[in-house]
């Protein structure tokens, strides 16, 4: 039995954006950002078996064809920057883009993602039910998340909450059996892959 690190992809990238924006920095190049680096950093001491990415698949939206084709490129590069780097990336659900009112009465195209939740939650509890795995280590702030978690514990999987220094999920850390804390300096320290670091 192994011990699997789960990432929720888009909340992941959420997370970093936030840390760096308070900084006063720009987003980070999500196709050149150590993520090796900064998972090998902040669970040194854990042997873990296998790390999966969880995204959704952007989906062409007819009125920003442009917007739609840049991140979808975007998401490529990025999946392939992640398997250089020894990552497994699933694809599940969609983003699409939906035609909201904003604050001041206008309508904007807001993308969001459907369907990765419950991909990881059945794959948490399938997991668990096939005694596949020991030890879940879940990044993720998606509340939903957490009878997927309670069930994996029923079954005898130790579950740890992988969360952030900024806006840590409370009840996610109180669902898993152990809750790490990433630094804001942490997250800043990875911005870049260092050119003599070996991507595996």
């Amino acid at each position: 039995m192994k011990t699997l690190l789960i990432i929720d992809g888009e909340n992941l990238k959420g997370k970093l954006k936030t840390v760096f924006e308070d900084a006063g920095k720009d987003k980070p190049i999500w196709n050149k950002y150590d993520f090796k680096g900064l998972f090998d950093r902040v669970l040194k001491g854990f042997n873990i078996d296998e790390t999966v990415f969880y995204f959704a698949r952007i989906k062409e939206h007819e009125k920003s064809k442009i917007k739609s084709r840049q991140l979808i490129e975007e998401q490529r590069q990025l999946k392939t920057h992640l398997e250089k780097q020894g990552f497994k990336v699933i694809m599940s659900g969609r983003v699409r883009g939906q035609m909201e009112e904003s604050q001041g009465g206008k309508s904007v195209l807001i993308f969001r993602e459907k369907g990765v939740d419950v991909k990881i939650a059945v794959d948490m509890v399938s997991l668990s039910c096939d005694k596949k795995v020991k030890e879940i280590i879940l990044c993720s702030s998606d509340s939903d998340l957490q009878p997927a978690i309670k069930e994996a514990k029923d079954r005898g999987v130790s579950c740890v909450c992988l969360g952030f220094e900024v806006n840590p999920n409370k009840g996610i850390s109180y669902t898993t059996n152990k809750t790490i804390l990433i630094r804001n300096s942490e997250v800043l320290e990875f911005e870049k892959i260092d050119q003599h670091s070996k991507i595996y």
